[in-house]
């Protein structure tokens, strides 16, 4: 690579939001450097891979043979950039109290790199994990101000936009979703405006980075709260013999006041099972608590209870017990059609199952294998089985397309779905949903 290299942009985490930002200020003619602690990821991008499914390798080969992105580990580059984009992981500790380490720690990396190259502009670090109002302006600003002794809005400018990433729908263009953003100061926010325009579409500027992350936590919290809804109501219904399905079918239809929500097994994805205790957390400082959140999370996080019950109803049917039955999960992703397997229920569905005495292997032609995780680290290693292995029992976990099309009406075993994935004209005598 080199060194001497000017990037408009450097984008700090190459994972399901940096790497489909990096490629859209790619292709909108912005050289950009992407950097990640993880080699791997390094190596592919540079060899014109892709390691997300959704994302075809095509579109990182054509940038990376342009000349427009590459990638490497030694932040030092940043130096090299007009701009730092902050795209990494905000996890919950065990106790439900933000990891905001990963931020921090990206903030150590670049501080020292904040000054502008002789005849360059003032650095822009923009953050867009998703995180508690005051990490940009309060703690991400101290560690930046301390490595660099800089002040934020004065020698550099400081930005928080959240990331807004649909993983697996193809309607979803990075380019034309909006994208909010704010800044330390209006200086800080024209210039973040600056960059963003290079690549979206439209941009919604709001009056501070604190109005920016309570912006993505509304977000969420919404559709935690409206899942959990429906997630209750599943339970309700389902004991008065009404299908829930059929009722949110029907209650769409409603051209107005209205938004439909369905329920599942629990709760996935990097952002829905998380991102609400967030505010949690920070609304304490305050003297407040978040009852409607804390209460979807324990209705969303009931549920996999609720289908392991479903299960052994299930197996009873057929004289059988969960001690001793062997599942065949299918589907690991947290959602349909994706590779992504964060927070996936189905991982808490396994450790379940087997608490109980049943042996559980799964099929899923996205994640052939479990890597390592950090909640499900003795499950790293199972491997996918095929989709017709022999089982005393089936259960649906995620509506990938092939389950939706694959024929079971000729199973003599039980099949709980908990997705209602399954085509009425597909399912075996022994269906039930969960």
């Amino acid at each position: 690579m080199n060194q001497t290299t000017h990037y408009e942009l450097a984008i700090i985490g190459l994972g399901y939001v940096g790497l489909p930002l990096a490629l859209q200020f790619a292709k909108s003619g912005c050289r950009v450097l992407g950097l990640d602690i993880d080699t791997s990821k390094v190596k592919e991008i540079k060899a014109g891979r892709s390691y997300i499914r959704h994302i075809p390798a095509e579109d990182v080969v054509v940038q990376v043979k342009a000349g427009k992105f590459t990638a490497s580990s030694d932040f030092s580059l940043a130096k090299h950039s007009e701009a730092v984009l902050i795209c990494v992981p905000t996890p919950l500790k065990k106790n439900r109290e933000p990891d905001i380490s990963y931020i921090l720690k990206s903030g150590e990396a670049i501080a020292p790199y904040l000054k502008p190259e002789d005849g360059g502009r003032k650095k822009l670090v923009v953050l867009e994990s998703t995180t508690y109002p005051g990490t940009t302006d309060e703690d991400l600003r101290k560690v930046l101000e301390k490595g660099s002794g800089l002040k934020a809005g004065i020698d550099f400018h400081l930005a928080f936009s959240p990331e807004r990433e649909d993983p697996g729908n193809p309607q979803s263009k990075v380019a034309e979703i909006p994208k909010v953003v704010g800044g330390l100061t209006p200086a800080c926010l024209e210039r973040a405006k600056e960059l963003y325009g290079k690549a979206i579409k439209r941009l919604v500027p709001v009056s501070s980075t604190r109005a920016a992350e309570a912006t993505k936590l509304m977000e969420n919290i919404f559709r935690s709260v409206n899942i959990a809804l429906v997630n209750e109501l599943k339970i309700i219904y389902g004991s008065m013999g009404i299908d829930i399905w059929e009722v949110i079918e029907a209650a769409k239809t409603k051209p107005f006041g209205f938004m439909p929500f369905y329920p599942g097994p629990g709760l996935g994805g990097h952002c829905i099972p998380i991102d609400p205790f967030y505010l949690t957390w920070k609304a304490r400082e305050f003297g407040h608590t978040t009852r409607f959140i804390e209460l979807a999370g324990e209705i969303n996080t009931a549920m996999p209870d609720h289908v392991v019950a479903k299960v052994g109803e299930a197996l009873n049917t057929v004289g059988k017990t969960l001690k001793g039955s062997k599942i065949l999960l299918l589907g690991l992703a947290y959602k349909a059609d994706v590779d992504d397997d964060r927070e996936s229920p189905s991982y808490i569905l396994i450790e379940k199952l087997e608490a109980k005495g049943a042996r559980v292997v799964y099929h899923d032609p996205y994640v052939p294998a479990i890597r390592p995780t950090r909640e499900h680290s003795h499950l790293a290693g199972r491997k996918s089985m095929q989709i017709d292995s022999v089982a005393d029992l089936v259960l649906v976990s995620t509506a990938h397309a092939p389950f939706k099309g694959h024929n079971f009406s000729k199973l003599t075993i039980p099949l709980v779905d908990t997705r209602n994935c399954v085509l009425p004209a597909n399912r075996p005598k022994l269906y039930f949903q969960a």
